[in-house]
């Protein structure tokens, strides 16, 4: 117990050090530029405790849950026993790991779903849309974007690929859409690529890519084992882009059959 206290001490002295300087600049810009006091001083600062203990918990929780939790999945589902090889074989078929596949897209969109930031965006977007974009519609369609990438960002790492061939491959397909996708959803679309990639979705992912790189064989985890954030930045973009597509196809289809 007294260990974890000493370490969950340090994480909170470095999550001050980090959080000071934005305090410092807030305060200094309402008293020294602005020239006006601090509203409810008393509150701010309790915010800023809350928000102080909140991101030592949650950094702790990452090292203690959602790291190893990643690392051990992706080292689970490479054993030679599960994939049912030999153990001294080393030129395994993509194939072979296609649970990996099923596991990243699965992880990948259930994690989307439960970003906040997605969340608040999406409603965001359905309060200032009128209703026209759907908070559930667009979440659903991330989450696929998302989940999709990921196992395509599971495959690189399996078949060793490099990232850029991917990378440029998927901006030329955004580019192309975005000329072809109703103005309405173009800031909407790339804004989500950022959104998708928080609390919840960075730490699992960036465990499964680097425990997946160390357990597949010929693979560097430092070359090989980051990436995966890309993708799960990149997809959801030409998704939602995709959904608007669609929608705006579907639209008028239907108003070109009406007599």
């Amino acid at each position: 117990m007294m260990n974890w206290m000493n370490q969950f001490g340090q994480v909170l002295l470095e999550t001050c050090r980090d959080i000071l300087p934005i305090a410092a600049i807030i305060i200094g810009f309402q008293l020294l530029v602005i020239r006006k006091p601090v509203a409810h001083p008393k509150k701010m600062l309790i915010g800023f405790i809350y928000v102080l203990l909140g991101i030592a918990f949650f950094l702790e929780g990452l090292k203690m849950a959602l790291f190893p939790l990643g690392t051990l999945m992706a080292n689970q589902l490479t054993t030679p026993e599960f994939l049912g090889i030999s153990p001294t074989e080393q030129n395994v078929a993509w194939q072979t790991y296609y649970w990996v596949y099923i596991f990243a897209a699965s992880i990948g969109f259930a994690t989307t779903l439960a970003e906040p930031s997605l969340l608040a965006v999406a409603m965001k977007a359905e309060q200032i849309s009128g209703g026209t974009v759907r908070a559930w519609g667009l979440r659903i369609t991330v989450a696929i974007g998302v989940a999709l990438g990921l196992a395509l960002g599971t495959y690189r790492i399996v078949v060793g690929i490099e990232l850029y061939y991917f990378i440029i491959a998927g901006y030329i397909i955004v580019i192309v859409q975005t000329l072809f996708t109703p103005k309405l959803m173009i800031g909407l679309a790339y804004d989500i690529g950022g959104v998708t990639t928080s609390t919840v979705t960075v730490p699992l992912v960036t465990a499964l890519g680097l425990g997946l790189a160390a357990a597949v064989p010929g693979r560097n985890p430092l070359l090989d084992g980051f990436g995966l954030i890309a993708f799960a930045c990149l997809s959801p973009i030409i998704a939602v882009l995709a959904y608007a597509q669609i929608a705006q196809w579907l639209n008028k289809s239907s108003l070109s059959s009406k007599p």
